[in-house]
């Protein structure tokens, strides 16, 4: 899905995006889901109502006590609204992906479970609950107020470049993301602008976790799942690793997102229909890996997209040797807030 809980570019803060405890889950019952009757297997699973504490309030989250304000984002996985909830406890917003329990149910659980496993990551989009109600499984996660692709379009028409200390908090905020995936045997599989979100404090996240995957030592064997246009050579090309691909393929997903959003465009070109389309994926098995424009960038940037981008996936770096490059200890501490107001209230 794309867009999925970046909110509406608009001034202001207020509702849950400028509360930082992570949240005491509830609602939930853990257990493994067969593939029998869906709909009494998600009654089983999760509640009508779910629970989530907040500043030390925990409130009852009924469905019938919350008003959608507008549509986030839509895709073939759902819907993701941004949702009041009132009660006598006071009002608070959350960004809500909705799917019914016969459409895409295996990626909702697999989102929910990951953000469940991930509620003390401060990289990933905090979790509040789930529930089912109605034939529909609804997610509640914290609004925000950017997805990456809207802001970095914002920000080259705006200021004309991303500054580097920028670049360099959104790429470690990902990579520590991903890192805490990998700590949980699990591979994303979809890196993309898209699936990065980013608020008026600068905080930067990873989202949609409905088509990660978990790794069986440390490989994952899906191929078909994801944007193909981010999917390293290894995906696109299976027999280049015919025992399956492991997290990084991810890490040249990052390697394109961070190329598209430094330079404002993505680094193959994408228009044109289906012909067009296979000629990218072409490119990107069979030519060279893209490169920032010469002259413009840091060494230290610059060598560390040539590191994400290699073709031989075994001589690409895993995210422990990232998290030590210098481009990201120089800038993995940076407060960005400034600059993502400037850009979001613009």
């Amino acid at each position: 899905m794309e867009n999925n809980i970046g909110g509406p570019l608009r001034a202001g803060g207020g509702g849950l995006r400028d509360r930082r405890r992570v949240p005491k889950l509830g609602g939930i019952r853990n257990q493994p889901l067969p593939g029998s009757n869906r709909e009494e297997e998600a009654a089983k699973r999760l509640n009508r109502t779910t629970t989530a504490t907040i500043n030390d309030q925990t409130i009852v989250i009924d469905p019938l006590e919350v008003e959608v304000l507008q549509t986030l984002g839509k895709g073939a996985y759902g819907v993701v609204n941004l949702v009041r909830h009132s009660s006598d406890k006071g009002s608070f917003e959350f960004a809500v992906k909705r799917t019914g329990v016969n459409q895409a149910q295996e990626r909702f659980l697999m989102d929910m479970d990951v953000l469940v496993k991930s509620v003390n990551c401060p990289q990933i989009v905090k979790f509040y609950g789930a529930l089912f109600w109605e034939s529909e499984l609804w997610l509640f996660m914290e609004v925000m107020d950017a997805s990456l692709d809207k802001f970095y379009q914002l920000a080259h028409q705006r200021v004309n470049a991303i500054p580097e200390c920028v670049l360099g908090k959104i790429a470690s905020s990902a990579i520590k993301a991903l890192n805490h995936l990998h700590a949980n045997k699990v591979i994303h599989r979809d890196v993309k602008p898209s699936n990065i979100l980013i608020n008026r404090q600068g905080e930067v996240k990873l989202c949609d976790f409905g088509i990660a995957g978990p790794l069986i030592n440390s490989v994952a064997k899906t191929v078909e799942v994801g944007c193909k246009p981010y999917m390293s050579p290894e995906r696109i090309n299976p027999s280049t690793s015919k025992q399956g691909y492991d997290i990084r393929s991810d890490v040249w997903s990052l390697g394109i997102t961070m190329l598209e959003i430094a330079t404002g465009q993505f680094p193959y070109q994408m228009s044109g229909g289906r012909e067009v389309f296979f000629i990218l994926l072409q490119k990107v098995c069979n030519d060279d890996p893209p490169k920032l424009p010469p002259g413009i960038f840091s060494h230290d940037f610059e060598d560390f997209i040539g590191q994400c981008l290699q073709k031989d996936f075994q001589s690409r770096p895993n995210y422990i040797t990232l998290l030590q490059h210098p481009f990201i200890i120089s800038y993995q501490d940076v407060d960005i807030s400034e600059f993502a107001r400037q850009i979001l209230d613009s």
